[in-house]
């Protein structure tokens, strides 16, 4: 017998299906066989019917109350839906009366509005006449007396527009008191003004005149911290000019134990400048490095 006989007469492999199914009966068996899922179905479908008949027998007993209740006098449910649309109803009517009752508020609001609109046309109209009227005549305007002006004392003159014709009858009044040879009158006011202007200007002679000064504050520094600072300062205060005031004095620390001399002095600007100080004060070369102006302000 070849191995291709001993396989087509094997029939294990074939039946396979049907070993499955004893075996999975055996463990079942042996566990417990679980319900099938169509009992589960058929217990859903049970339980719904009998909710729908607790549901019928409420309903019943509901309609049994009502019928009870209509025979003893109390309203109906058809009494209470029609007395709902009674109460409805009124509702509406009295919202209907209020929306006519403010139409009409507004309607009478908007008829004022319309008289006041033409009030206002009526009033520019009226002001638009008379400014065309006041465009038309300007002479009788400028013809107008100009208002008088107070001055401070509590006297009043008029404006400037009377003004051309006070010069015209000025004018026609010299003319008429013109003198052609002359008289003594004029002598004398000619003597009395020069005599004033003489005296003007004596005045203004002795007047003394104003002097601008100015206040300088000077950086004075060394060459180092050896440098004798009471000397420097004493070379400083030496230097001596018409105009030059100096004043208060001080030392101030600069860095690495160097200290530069900051002194004030008040001078007269047409007399003395920053340049000539500068100039003078670098002059002591062994004791002054450089001189630099820290402050300037006007007296």
């Amino acid at each position: 017998m070849t191995s291709a006989d001993f396989l087509a007469q094997e029939k294990i492999w074939f039946d396979k299906p049907r070993y499955d199914e004893a075996e999975r009966r055996y463990y079942e068996h042996m566990n417990g066989a679980p319900q099938p899922t169509q009992d589960a179905g058929a217990n859903s479908i049970l339980q719904d019917i009998a909710r729908a008949r607790e549901n019928i027998q409420k309903s019943l007993a509901g309609l049994k109350s009502t019928l009870c209740s209509r025979g003893s006098g109390q309203p109906s449910l058809i009494q209470q839906s029609q007395f709902q649309q009674q109460q409805s109803s009124t509702s509406t009517a009295a919202d209907q009366g209020e929306l006519v009752s403010r139409i009409k508020s507004l309607e009478l609001e908007n008829q004022s509005l319309h008289k006041v609109v033409e009030d206002l046309r009526a009033a520019l109209s009226k002001l638009e006449c008379r400014v065309s009227v006041l465009e038309k005549s300007p002479a009788a305007v400028t013809s107008a007396p100009a208002p008088s002006v107070p001055y401070t004392n509590g006297t009043a003159v008029q404006q400037k527009s009377s003004a051309p014709v006070k010069k015209v009858e000025e004018e026609e009044e010299d003319d008429d008191d013109f003198d052609l040879f002359g008289s003594d009158e004029d002598e004398e006011a000619e003597k009395l003004k020069e005599q004033r202007l003489k005296e003007y200007a004596e005045k203004k002679a002795k007047k003394p005149a104003l002097i601008a000064k100015s206040s300088i504050l000077l950086d004075v520094k060394p060459w180092d911290d050896e440098t004798d600072m009471a000397k420097l300062e004493e070379c400083v205060r030496s230097v001596q000019a018409d105009g030059l005031l100096w004043g208060t004095s001080k030392l101030v620390p600069v860095g690495y134990g160097i200290k530069k001399l900051q002194i004030a002095c008040v001078v007269e600007d047409d007399k003395v400048g920053t340049d000539m100080l500068e100039e003078e004060i670098t002059k002591f070369e062994d004791y002054v490095q450089s001189v630099d102006v820290a402050a300037f302000n006007k007296i």
